[in-house]
């Protein structure tokens, strides 16, 4: 009910929770910070707010922005924010907030459900609604819904997760 795995964050513990899956990460809390212009020209909709903890959080007005935005890759993958992307965000219509997160020059382009971009999302998102507990959506293609939580410097994120792979390990 309990992996562990080594990262360069540390530890990070996933727990099930019946059909839900609990990650533990850190938490990033953003600071303000500017566009550059590449991101700014690879967007067709402009961000009332600019923050970056490892990723850039773009901050909208509302859950439709969020759903209107249509990031032009050629000029988007003339940067490389490796390791990190660019979150955009905005309060949601029937949830806490909804995003989306883009990764420049990876394989993905579009992550369909991105738990290290809420290690950002949770605690921006905490602090403006003045609550511990949220309700998130990733509007991606595929989306996913995360039930969040902050507590003290860790993110928790529950969700249901997508099987890829099934095997034997023999050791």
């Amino acid at each position: 009910d309990t992996i562990l795995f080594n990262s360069h964050s540390g530890q990070l513990k996933v727990k099930r929770f019946g059909a839900l899956f609990e990650l533990d990460f850190p938490s990033r809390p953003p600071i303000k910070a500017q566009l550059s212009k590449t991101i700014t020209d690879g967007l067709n909709l402009q961000p009332l707010e600019v923050w970056k903890a490892r990723d850039y959080l773009l901050v909208y007005e509302n859950e439709a922005d969020i759903k209107n935005i249509v990031p032009n890759t050629a000029i988007l993958n003339q940067i490389n924010l490796d390791p990190g992307g660019i979150i955009v965000t905005a309060k949601g219509d029937s949830v806490d907030f909804v995003s989306r997160f883009f990764t420049p020059q990876a394989s993905i382009f579009e992550d369909p459900v991105t738990g290290s971009a809420h290690c950002t999302l949770i605690p921006f998102w905490a602090k403006r609604l003045n609550k511990k507990e949220l309700h998130a959506l990733q509007i991606s293609e595929r989306g996913g819904e995360l039930f969040c939580r902050l507590e003290g410097e860790r993110v928790y994120m529950r969700g249901k997760a997508v099987c890829y792979l099934k095997g034997f390990l023999h050791l």
